[in-house]
């Protein structure tokens, strides 16, 4: 439910240290009025002329026994004092101090289908939602303590509620089911061949869910398959043209665990779990090791966190944050190295790779003995090297910081995507989306926002985008823009496509999902029938607002005269502001902390309006 809301501002000014006069500022449309409230008690009215561009106004406006009290006041004045001076602000300025349209509906977003609610922030703590995927009939999303999953047929339906199995803040969203509590999920992929979820973890492990087991209100669901894929988490997952799972991990590691090894582990029974987990895990091939031969490595260090599967080319890409690298799905064979540019590169000195970047090399089975010989150095001489390069490396890069590594920064990869007519884009952290071939050659870029590109995914002729501003856009396959929103108040970093919908999970938590035929007529439709109907789902509200300023800087204050100060003012008006001014570093905290402190005394908790009713 939508909320509309007209506040009524009071506008303090004051030092608590009592070493200036309180001070209340009125703002008007065409009009600024300054009243002084002097240290004597006495008002004193000042009057500037303000232009609003429809003629010059001059508004006098008497505000008599405004409800501030300085230190210094007796006591008899304080309780004498009247209640604080309304007023109601009218805007009229431009950019930053226009005032938001107050509308039910923002006027350029289509009508979306709210999966999850933003939830408030407070009400997340270990549950913050971090990626989702989609299958044929589910939403899968990967949370700080495991997985939770919807089903589209339950997509309409209404919220759990306060006395349900949710938890305080998931309400309203719609009904899930979640898992047992693990480590955190970092990334999710859907195998539609064996009908499961893979997950790849914060402790290492790689799970499977299968999306056709029964689900129960009355207890958690539990993983099929998981074994140890790395001592780090697991960054990336990606399914192969042949059916093998490829892994990405920081410090440049890619590992694939081959289907073979896979179906057999997947055939046991559940008796069977752990004789499960061993037949995967000593299956897996490590490719940096492979492409590393005397220290010096044919790939980036930098994290994988991009893994993307050509199923046309039957090739897989691998993105770092300035280089990617090229393979042949069936034989693992390194094709290509190339920069953000599209150009080349050739080796890497392995000694700029932490140390935990080669761990359990020795449980790489299917490497040949004479490569794993060459990977770990030849003698002491070797190694030696290796460490002084690695040294003066690290010195290298700390000397350029601030220089080139800005704009190096600004041109990481953040998203990969494969568009329907075979092409693979790239989104930036400045905004940049970039077109490759299937070749690795890159052809065009667009710049169409700003912000940082957080996700992309396709469907049909159409790429969709999500940004760090929380918009969303939607392009053809030419780059060309056909229609951009405000998808969340949040990031966006994260986009499915499911059912009927491409659904995106924002940085707060909330999902929604955007019809795949928006932009078109229906959208319009919609949006004109949910305006005439705003009275069904909305709401108006009158809220008084405390507003004031405090100078840090004057001086030390006391609970006493943030006490004198606020006064019983606060009992009047439901949300308090206090801004601080000229704060040197640490005084914000404590002063915010005294201020906090403060009106958490002298007021009581609202009960006027549910817990969590929406607001906007």
């Amino acid at each position: 439910m939508d909320g509309i809301k007209e506040n009524d501002v009071h506008g303090l000014d004051h030092n608590p240290s009592c070493t200036q006069p309180a001070r209340e500022k009125v703002y008007h449309k065409g009009t600024h009025n300054l009243i002084h409230n002097n240290n004597d008690g006495s008002l004193q009215e000042e009057e500037e002329l303000y232009n609003d561009g429809e003629g010059s106004h001059l508004v006098n406006r008497k505000v008599e026994g405004v409800g501030v009290v300085a230190d210094g006041l007796d006591d008899n004045h304080h309780h004498h004092q009247s209640p604080l001076a309304e007023f109601e602000g009218t805007g009229g300025g431009v950019g930053s101090f226009k005032v938001p349209a107050r509308a039910p509906l923002h006027p350029a977003r289509p009508t979306y289908l709210e999966i999850r609610p933003h939830p408030l922030k407070e009400t997340q703590v270990g549950k913050f939602l971090r990626t989702i995927v989609c299958s044929e009939t589910q939403l899968w999303a990967g949370q700080e303590s495991g997985v939770r999953v919807w089903n589209f047929s339950d997509q309409y339906e209404c919220g759990i509620g306060i006395g349900g199995r949710a938890r305080r803040g998931d309400e309203d969203a719609a009904p899930f089911y979640e898992s047992a509590d693990i480590s955190p999920a970092l990334c999710l992929m859907f195998d539609s061949g064996n009908k499961l979820i893979w997950s790849g973890h914060k402790d290492g492990k790689i799970r499977s869910w299968r999306t056709d087991q029964p689900n129960s209100d009355d207890s958690l669901f539990k993983e099929s398959l998981s074994w140890n894929a790395h001592r780090g988490p697991v960054l990336s997952l990606m399914l192969s043209s042949y059916g093998d799972i490829w892994s990405g991990f920081e410090g440049g590691i890619i590992k694939v665990w081959p289907w073979e090894a896979v179906q057999k582990s997947l055939s046991l029974s559940s008796d069977e779990t752990h004789i499960a987990s061993l037949l995967v895990e000593r299956s897996l091939v490590n490719l940096r090791s492979q492409v590393t031969v005397n220290g010096v490595c044919s790939i980036s260090p930098s994290d994988v966190k991009c893994l993307l599967s050509d199923h046309v080319r039957a090739k897989v890409w691998a993105s770092g944050s300035l280089s990617f690298s090229l393979w042949d799905a069936r034989t693992r064979e390194l094709l290509k190295v190339y920069n953000v540019d599209g150009q080349i590169e050739n080796g890497v000195d392995m000694s700029s790779v932490p140390d935990h970047a080669v761990e359990d090399e020795s449980n790489v089975k299917s490497v040949s003995k004479s490569k794993k010989e060459k990977s770990q150095g030849g003698n002491f001489f070797q190694r030696s090297r290796n460490a002084i390069m690695g040294a003066a490396g690290a010195v290298r890069r700390v000397a350029t910081k601030g220089s080139g590594a800005s704009s190096e920064d600004s041109r990481k990869t953040e998203a990969l995507v494969l568009s329907s007519d075979g092409m693979i884009w790239s989104g930036c952290s400045n905004g940049l989306l970039v077109q490759w071939d299937g070749n690795g050659n890159r052809l065009q870029d667009f710049h169409h926002h700003p912000c940082a590109v957080l996700c992309l995914c396709a469907h049909g002729s159409r790429l969709w985008v999500g940004y760090i501003s929380g918009m969303v856009q939607v392009l053809d396959l030419e780059g060309n823009l056909v229609a951009n929103w405000v998808a969340h108040t949040d990031p966006v970093i994260k986009m499915a496509i499911g059912g009927d919908y491409v659904f995106s999970l924002a940085n707060h938590g909330g999902i929604r999902g955007w019809t795949l035929a928006t932009p078109g007529p229906i959208d319009h439709i919609l949006q004109s029938e949910r305006a005439q109907k705003r009275h069904l789902y909305t709401r108006q509200e009158n809220f008084k607002i405390l507003v004031g300023t405090w100078n840090v800087a004057e001086g030390k204050t006391s609970q006493e005269a943030l006490a004198t100060w606020l006064s019983s003012a606060i009992l009047d008006v439901e949300i308090v502001v206090i801004g601080l001014q000229e704060v040197e570093m640490g005084a914000g905290f404590l002063a915010m902390s005294a201020a906090k402190e403060t009106v958490s005394y002298q007021s009581t908790p609202l009960t006027s309006r549910k817990e969590n009713e929406p607001c906007t």
